[in-house]
């Protein structure tokens, strides 16, 4: 056994069936008493259902979460936050809405307590992470990711009931999105033997029931297996530095606006085989969490295989933005197994945007 260092986040997580019914108690526990709703405009009618088992705690809905979390967004929220003199907001959602929830504990110095309801397999609520988007004086979107135990929530309340009706294609990419937290976490410098088995354990639940979904998107044992792997996911996400994979996708979607779950989706096989060579025993964990053979094949496959986009073009990115794209990722240093090398990663984001199969 290697040398490690192990730090556990404080959580309080509920997992299980009609779960999002004990928001109520949980908010009363926090010692809170007025609850902001936060969702996004495809999402209000989950906001809705969860605010009615609040009750006289249910102060408001704020229906606007966006993806990246811009900045505008967030003192919009805070305007209503102050108007209301809400003490805990519930974010019912996936990445975006919990973005939001997380920006407004930030920007209340934690005064603002968060319950997390997630619908999607993002993960982001176990992790003490946020990302937020400006734009600057000439009209440039950049995305600032930070680290704080300011924004991490205080209960996690997974519903798989809510998980139910994602649709098809986003289970695919929401499962990738979370097997990509994992997939690094076993090659982070901070990588430990719990958080490890974790990620291997979140890798091979939701590669296991993403088939099954869109085999059957009602069945309820893929469906749990997803959000216990969505959670898995996130946690290790918030326990372990990322590097390369997620250093690009912050790149693609904060400077570029690409989609984020798609991306993640897009960029992974292809980020893994350019650490491959470096991190061998880490990505032979990977592949026998997938039952495969070649984790980088293994990844590119479960998404094709399964409708999911699987090139940049797909998802609309320019072919002549993919040297600035590379100039980006290869100037801030951060680590990772392979070295940071511009050219090659203009060849894996230039096999990223063809969906070249990686060899």
């Amino acid at each position: 056994m290697q040398p490690f260092i192990y730090n556990a986040l404080p959580a309080r997580v509920i997992f299980g069936w009609g779960t999002s019914s004990q928001a109520a108690a949980e908010v009363r526990a926090l010692g809170c008493s007025k609850v902001l709703v936060l969702t996004t405009p495809q999402q209000v009618a989950s906001g809705e259902a969860v605010k009615a088992t609040l009750g006289e705690l249910g102060a408001g809905i704020y229906s606007n979460a966006t993806m990246h979390t811009p900045m505008s967004v967030t003192l919009d929220a805070m305007a209503m936050v102050e108007k209301l003199g809400v003490d805990c907001v519930i974010a019912v959602g996936g990445g975006s809405t919990i973005g939001l929830g997380k920006a407004i504990a930030l920007k209340s110095d934690g005064r603002i307590k968060q319950i997390v309801i997630p619908t999607t397999y993002a993960g982001s609520e176990a992790t003490p992470i946020i990302g937020q988007s400006e734009t600057d004086a000439n009209g440039q979107t950049l995305k600032t990711t930070q680290k704080t135990t300011k924004v991490l929530p205080q209960v996690i309340i997974y519903d798989i009931d809510l998980s139910m009706t994602l649709p098809a294609q986003m289970t695919v990419t929401s499962g990738l999105n979370s097997i990509a937290h994992a997939v690094e976490a076993l090659y982070a410098p901070e990588a430990n033997p719990i958080h490890s088995s974790l990620a291997e354990q979140g890798i091979t639940s939701i590669a296991r029931s993403i088939p099954a979904i869109i085999k059957n998107s009602q069945d309820k044992d893929a469906r749990s297996d997803a959000l216990f792997g969505a959670w898995c996911g996130g946690t290790v996400l918030g326990a372990v530095g990322m590097s390369l994979h997620h250093k690009l996708c912050h790149t693609l979607g904060g400077s570029f606006g690409m989609p984020h779950a798609e991306t993640h989706t897009v960029i992974l096989p292809h980020a893994v085989a350019y650490n491959e060579p470096y991190a061998k025993v880490a990505i032979g964990r990977v592949a026998k969490a997938l039952g495969v053979e070649n984790a980088a094949q293994g990844l590119f496959d479960l998404a094709k295989d399964n409708g999911a986009p699987y090139s940049l073009q797909a998802l609309g990115f320019k072919e002549e933005d993919l040297e600035k794209a590379a100039d980006i990722a290869a100037k801030a240093p951060y680590p990772n197994p392979a070295p940071l090398d511009k050219e090659k990663l203009l060849k894996l984001l230039t096999n990223a945007y063809h969906g070249t199969r990686p060899e």
